[in-house]
Formats: C-alpha cells, sequence, structure tokens
C-alpha cells in the first residue's frame, strides 16, 4: 500500500513539475493575451505542490488553492445601485448608459441614435435593488416602457448593460451566456462611397473593399437622387414643400407614409435611377453583395416598378420599401420581385416580427438590437425566422457599445447574414473604447468576437468620449438622484 502511494505521489509529482512548465512556457509567450496571461498567474498554486495537499480535505483543499484567487464578484450578492449616462455625437446624439452595482462592477449599454436618454433613466428607479444577472426578469419588468423604433431605446440599453454586467459577474463572455456561438468572426456591411465624380467614386470603393476590407455594401436608391432631373417623378408638389425624409413637421413629406405622398417614378427615372445602381455595380463588381435602402417615400406599386427595374443587378436586397407596419404590403412586394426584401430595424420585441415571419412577406429579418430588444430577444427573433427558413441580417448605428452588443448576439445566432456599421469613415469611433480581450475591434471587414474577454469585452476610453460629448448635455455620469424614485403603479392589468 506504501509502495503504491509513493508510486502515486512520484507520478504526481513528475505531472505537476510538467504541467507548471506548460504554464510558465505559456504565461512567457508573446502570443499569449493579456487576460489568458492574467488568469495563468491568478490561478496558479503560488508554489505549493498538488502532494502536499494530500492529506487535507476538499474542502480544505479547494479553500488552500483558491485563496490568492481574486474573484471579480459574488454574483448571486450583485445589487444595482445606480444609473448613469452620457450624450456623444455620434450620429447625431447617442446616448451610452451605465448601470453600477453594490460590488463595483457596472455595465454599459447604449440608447439608440436620436433617442433620449430619458427613455433609459425613467427605468432606473424600476431596476434599483435588482440582481443584474437576473436579465430576463428585469426585462419583464422594465419592457412594458419600449415601444417601436427609438421609442425601445431605454429598454434595450439597460438589457445590454445587464449583459455586460452579468458576463463580468461570472468572467464569460456575453455570448457564452445566449447559448455559445456559431462563428469567430461577425460579417460587417459598410455604405457605399460616393465621390464628386466616377473616378473619386471608383477610388474611394477600391478603398474600402481593397483597403479597409468590406466585402458587403449597402448603397441609397433615393427619388431625391433623381428629383432635380426633369421627367423623372410626377406629383413632386409635397417634395418641393420639404424633401427631407428625416426632419420635419407632422405633416410634411418626412412624417407622410409612403402611400399617401402620391410622388411616382416614370420610366426615364427608372432609368436614371438603375444608371446609378448601374454605374456601382460596374466599380464594385459582382462578387461583392450590395444592399439598397432609403428610395423615398412612394407606394408599393411604385416600390415594384422600382424593384424590378434594379433586378438584373443581383442586389442583396431591397430594405424597408414601405413601413414595417404593413405586412400585406410587404408580402405583395415580395412576391412580385426576385431580389430579396427585408424589413425590421424599427421593431420592438418578437412578437411583432411574427406578421412579417408567418407570411413570409419578407426574405430577411432586420432588427436592430437597441430597437428590437437588446441581446437576448433579438437572438430569439433570428432563431424564430430560421424555423420559417428567413434569414437574418443585422442594422446597427451607434457606438461600439452596442456594435458590440450586436457582435455577441450574431456570433450565437446561426442564420446570420451581416452587421451594419455605420461609422466606417469616423476616425475616433474606434477609439472610444479599449477592448479587454486586446483584439482589435475590426480587422478587413469584420468583427473578431471576444473569445474570452467577459461580458461585451469592453471599457470606455474616457478621455476620448469626452471629446466627443454632445454640446447639449456635456455631463459625463453625473449623478441622476432625481431618478431615483418611482412614483407609479406600473401593473398593466386589473
Amino acid at each position: 500500500m506504501k509502495n503504491t502511494l509513493q508510486d502515486i505521489i512520484n507520478k504526481t509529482k513528475a505531472t505537476e513539475k510538467q504541467y507548471a512548465a506548460e504554464r510558465l512556457a505559456e504565461m512567457n509567450s508573446v502570443n499569449t493575451k493579456a487576460n489568458r496571461r492574467d488568469f495563468l498567474k491568478k490561478t496558479a498554486l503560488g508554489g505549493m505542490s498538488l502532494t502536499a495537499l494530500m492529506g487535507l480535505s476538499m474542502e480544505d483543499t479547494m479553500a488552500e488553492t483558491t485563496r490568492n484567487v481574486r474573484r471579480a464578484s459574488a454574483p448571486s450578492d450583485l445589487k444595482i445601485t445606480d444609473l448613469r449616462y452620457c450624450v456623444t455625437t455620434v450620429l447625431g446624439r447617442t446616448a451610452i448608459i451605465r448601470i453600477d452595482t453594490n460590488q463595483g462592477i457596472y455595465g454599459l449599454g447604449e440608447v439608440r441614435d436620436g433617442a433620449d436618454p430619458r427613455y433609459a433613466l425613467m427605468l432606473k428607479s424600476r431596476i434599483l435593488g435588482e440582481n443584474p444577472c437576473n436579465v430576463e426578469k428585469i426585462f419583464k419588468i422594465i419592457k412594458q416602457f419600449g415601444g417601436q423604433a427609438r421609442q425601445a431605446g431605454g429598454v434595450c440599453a439597460v438589457e445590454m448593460a445587464l449583459w455586460d454586467l452579468c458576463g463580468k459577474a461570472y468572467n464569460v463572455p456575453a455570448w457564452q451566456l445566449l447559448g455559445g456561438r456559431y462563428r469567430d468572426n461577425v460579417r460587417l456591411y459598410a455604405d457605399t462611397p460616393t465621390g464628386n465624380t466616377p473616378e473619386e467614386q471608383r477610388e474611394k470603393i477600391k478603398y474600402r473593399t481593397e483597403t479597409q476590407g468590406y466585402s458587403w455594401l449597402k448603397m441609397d436608391v433615393s427619388i431625391n437622387q433623381v428629383r432635380n432631373i426633369p421627367g423623372t417623378l410626377n406629383n413632386t408638389e409635397i417634395l418641393k414643400q420639404n424633401s427631407n425624409q428625416w426632419q420635419g413637421g407632422y405633416m410634411s413629406y418626412a412624417n407622410t407614409k409612403h402611400a399617401f405622398t402620391g410622388v411616382q417614378i416614370t420610366e426615364k427615372g427608372l432609368d436614371e435611377l438603375a444608371k446609378i445602381v448601374h454605374e456601382v455595380r460596374e466599380m464594385v463588381g459582382y462578387e461583392i453583395p450590395i444592399s439598397t435602402d432609403h428610395y423615398g417615400h412612394i407606394d408599393y406599386n411604385n416600390c415594384i416598378k422600382l424593384g424590378r427595374a434594379l433586378e438584373k443587378y443581383t442586389l442583396a436586397w431591397l430594405e424597408d420599401m414601405v413601413p414595417w407596419q404593413w405586412t400585406e404590403q410587404h408580402k405583395t412586394i415580395t412576391d412580385a420581385l426576385e431580389t430579396p426584401t427585408t424589413t425590421g430595424e424599427d421593431i420592438y420585441l418578437l412578437e411583432n416580427f411574427k406578421d412579417l415571419i408567418h407570411n413570409r412577406a419578407v426574405d430577411i429579418v432586420h432588427p436592430d438590437l437597441a430597437s428590437s430588444g437588446g441581446l437576448l430577444e433579438t437572438k430569439r427573433i433570428g432563431d424564430y425566422a430560421e424555423e420559417f427558413g428567413i434569414a437574418m441580417a443585422m442594422h446597427q448605428a451607434g457606438t461600439p457599445v452596442s456594435f458590440m452588443a450586436n457582435v455577441h448576439c450574431a456570433a450565437a445566432t446561426q442564420n446570420f447574414l451581416s452587421l451594419e456599421h455605420h461609422s466606417v469613415d469616423l476616425p475616433w469611433w474606434e477609439d472610444m473604447v479599449k477592448t479587454t480581450g486586446g483584439d482589435k475591434m475590426i480587422v478587413k471587414g469584420y468583427a473578431p468576437v471576444p473569445l474570452t474577454a467577459p461580458g461585451l469585452g469592453i471599457e470606455l476610453n474616457d478621455e476620448v468620449v469626452k471629446q466627443h460629448l454632445h454640446k447639449s448635455d456635456s455631463s459625463y455620469f453625473a449623478p441622476t438622484t432625481e431618478w431615483d424614485e418611482k412614483r407609479s403603479h406600473d401593473r398593466t392589468w386589473s
């Protein structure tokens, strides 16, 4: 028996020596990432050999071997203590929120571009004291306060921050909490650059595809691009008043739904718009997918005419041709065309995607995670669409915070196609954050998925963010005690 025990001890010592050498070699390797090296150091036994512990009980052994390990938190005891924000100039105006806890760790989220941070602040009193790791429970508490498009911004910001916090608490990436990943790199799509001359545009496209490495592009094919060419449109009185698709009074063109403007595209107009796509396709080639968007407020009949005029260019999709609420019109367009169709960037919650999916009214669902309900709800949307043979692309136009939330969600969703990156040419955009895993955020048109970094895998670069605060609100995560008190009864049923 003693000889057997001695043999075990000798073998254990030999194994231990080899293991220690392997750990030391990995720690000293230039290829070992900082967070992995830190993990190896933290989990070392501090020189105490395994054989020295052979006489201890399991409890004492665990206590001894983990006595020098620093824990980020005790997840079961976490409590939300605060919610603060800052407003950046990304996409005009985009707010980042921070949820703090009683254990010093925090989570980052983002209120969708163009949305008011007060959509998030009003939720503070409803989540104080909750354990942030109960993500689904908190989401059910607050989801009634979200609405379509930007009105969902607060709920989605909180949900993002909770997954960031939960991942940090358990020291795992957010994609792992969503069930694991399907891919290590997330494909991105970017705007097709324009130029003052065809030669200038050709050079910009070459830079976008060859130097920057983007292998999927998107372009606008708008009636505004031909409105100054005589004979291309008719019934343009509403355009003369205000042709801006995004801003205007309640009865302006911007706020008149597509079917009610009466604007029509003539044959000449179709030819001119087709010429624009033809020129871009000639510059880009046919290997790279090109998606299209922002056609202007025209009815579904004109959408079909335009779609048919562009079919020979093998476009990746036609996006948001009519308001997302009009399922039957989307289906009519989809059934009439060979080019794939998509909508969804303004839809909140899976329940509002179901009509489109059940009726196969689009070929691709296109949620914006900062409006659709956050990481888990967006994954549910993708999973549900997959059951009906429908793919998912993802709209994204925000700071690196929502960008990384999208990357984790895309990594965890099988039927994912491509993720929008709307700030490709903003030189300081990537500098707003530091990746905690040491990886680059974007490499040749793809976003590497953080494989070990916990949560979303980023921390704010405070100095850079402070340089790009919106002039209307230059505060930086200042106290928000005025939002601590809940003053209503929130139950929606009697």
